[in-house]
């Protein structure tokens, strides 16, 4: 397994993570059996950074990866997440970014428990709370540090500002943002500029555009009632057909280059930097090794270029979330 360093004299980590979000919620029904198989098979192939939160099936994700590292805990780099809490309100699920200092504690000891783990090795804040200055919230996230309950710090979907503030209260190793082909966002609004500057590494979440750039989904009406995409402005209506378009340019460059088109996709992700490190996620042992294939596909500069073209910074119709309002705060 191919290592790359987290944040500037970090810990080294596989080049690839494993994002384990859908084997509990958002992308239908869930198999922990084969979730647990799935997480084992990739420490076996030398996969380290296991990724995880606190609010993925409300604490079942954390509980479920914490049962699969029961005994391999030393061969794990276990990165979870805090800040998005969800509570049942009358029109559904309410949720709320909460930064303060006291829940930052409490968060952790509750994550800390379902992970049956003495430490977590990289603490996100999951999303900005805008009502508490950030100074507070990594302030307390720097004392888990020095309780021994955290090794590393991170931020997730954190604007350009808010990383470097956050950065001159405690160093971070890690800011997290979904990168792919088709969410591009980071590269042009300062952020990507950032982290690079403070020598901190990128964590590319959904890197293979949540399905879509594997090629497999052909038709929204596939997705079952559960799964988050049914409801994604990038997979609704003429947005999925103008997607799907760029796609299948994509699907012809792979077929050329003898590889898939999600693994392609890594590969470019991978390409961008030995700062970037992508965590596709996926519940099935297959795909897993489908996307570790990655790692053997290597794309010349003629290549890179190609791909830029088809899918520059703005290609993707539609936004990522129906409400961006919680993104790059």
């Amino acid at each position: 397994m191919n290592l790359r360093p987290l944040g500037a004299g970090g810990p080294l980590v596989s080049a690839i993570g494993l994002g384990c979000m859908g084997m509990s919620e958002f992308y239908g029904t869930g198999d922990d059996v084969e979730s647990i198989a799935t997480i084992h098979r990739a420490l076996d192939l030398g996969v380290t950074m296991l990724d995880t939160a606190d609010m993925y099936g409300r604490g079942a994700n954390e509980r479920l990866v914490g049962k699969a590292i029961a005994g391999k805990r030393d061969r794990a780099f276990l990165a979870t997440k805090f800040g998005v809490q969800r509570e049942e309100g009358g029109g559904g699920v309410v949720r709320a970014i909460n930064g303060r200092r006291e829940y930052v504690r409490a968060a952790c000891d509750a994550s800390l428990k379902r992970l049956a783990v003495d430490h977590i090795d990289l603490y996100y804040q999951h999303r900005v709370d805008t009502a508490t200055p950030i100074e507070e919230t990594v302030g307390a996230m720097s004392d888990l540090v020095t309780a021994g309950k955290v090794r590393y710090l991170g931020l997730s979907e954190a604007s350009a500002e808010t990383i470097r503030r956050a950065h001159a209260v405690h160093p971070l190793s890690a800011v997290q943002n979904e990168w792919s082909l088709w969410s591009r966002d980071l590269e042009t609004n300062g952020q990507l500029a950032a982290t690079r500057e403070l020598g901190i590494a990128t964590v590319g979440y959904s890197p293979l555009g949540r399905g879509f750039l594997t090629g497999a989904i052909r038709d929204p009406k596939d997705f079952a009632p559960d799964d988050y995409r049914a409801a994604s402005p990038r997979f609704a209506g003429e947005n999925f057909a103008k997607n799907l378009r760029l796609v299948e340019r994509v699907e012809t460059m792979a077929r050329a280059k003898g590889c898939t088109p999600g693994q392609l996709a890594l590969a470019w992700l991978l390409a961008r930097g030995d700062d970037v490190i992508p965590i596709p996620g996926t519940k099935r042992r297959g795909l897993l090794e489908q996307n570790l294939g990655a790692l053997d596909v290597r794309l010349t500069a003629d290549e890179l270029a190609e791909i830029d073209a088809i899918f520059p910074p703005d290609a993707a119709a539609g936004t990522r979330y129906e409400d961006m309002s919680s993104v790059n705060r």
